[in-house]
């Protein structure tokens, strides 16, 4: 999908007369589902003086081939793209454009997602059952430099934040894995191969598979031993 500028710079008063404001801010939407796009840009049309659609995409490549394009002041993606994940391209969206910030938009409120979000660097982590009003709102927080969580995880999430500092969580949540994800993580630092990890924890070899690739997504590692670096530097495994 090409770049598109969709607002404008001024407000037109009652009188005819226009008053400047603060440039609108330009959103870059990455979503796999068009009618998500459509959506999107559907409600955010009402608020064309303060942000501007610079583009869509519905796939990592062309969110990431529209970033110079674009330049747009923040990519609003979901965490998943047609199998590719948010996550994973959150790093190449920093990496290539630095000024530009990330925001969720999704309809996944697992903690985990967004503490590996925030880590990444991103600025907000949003439900896709905010309003057009709550959502340009939390853009402009972002473009002021805040992080924003959505009302609707933030009470869980300082729950859960109080409790990773006492201590009460098993190790590894600190870094977004889940209890059976570290459990496996745990276990791969002994060595045991995946067949021997699904028989210890009386599971399928595939699944122990799927934990593996998503222990690699969370912790950025390349491989098993890069892995097992990382739980032995971070403390999941002592």
């Amino acid at each position: 999908m090409s770049c598109a500028l969709l607002g404008y710079n001024g407000l037109v008063r009652g009188d005819g007369s226009e008053e400047l404001e603060a440039a609108p801010v330009r959103v870059l939407l990455a979503d796999d589902h068009e009618m998500v796009l459509e959506g999107l840009e559907t409600m955010l049309r009402h608020y064309r003086d303060q942000v501007v659609i610079a583009g869509k995409a519905r796939d990592g490549s062309e969110l990431l081939s529209q970033l110079d394009q674009c330049r747009p002041d923040v990519v609003l993606m979901d965490v998943r793209l047609r199998g590719e994940s948010g996550l994973d391209l959150a790093p190449e969206v920093i990496k290539r454009a630095p000024h530009c910030k990330i925001v969720f938009l999704t309809v996944y409120d697992d903690e985990p997602y967004l503490f590996q979000a925030l880590r990444l660097g991103a600025s907000g982590f949003l439900l896709k059952h905010t309003s057009g009003a709550d959502l340009v709102s939390q853009l402009k927080r972002v473009m002021s430099g805040e992080i924003v969580v959505d009302p609707a995880m933030a009470g869980r999430v300082a729950l859960t934040a109080a409790r990773l500092q006492a201590g009460e969580l098993w190790p590894g949540a600190h870094l977004g894995l889940t209890q059976r994800e570290s459990e496996v993580l745990a276990l791969m630092t002994f060595g045991l191969s995946n067949r021997a990890i699904a028989g210890r924890l009386v599971i399928g070899e595939e699944t122990i598979k799927s934990h593996v690739g998503s222990i690699y997504r969370k912790l950025g590692a390349k491989d098993r031993a890069h892995a097992v670096a990382i739980a032995l530097r971070e403390g999941v495994v002592r």
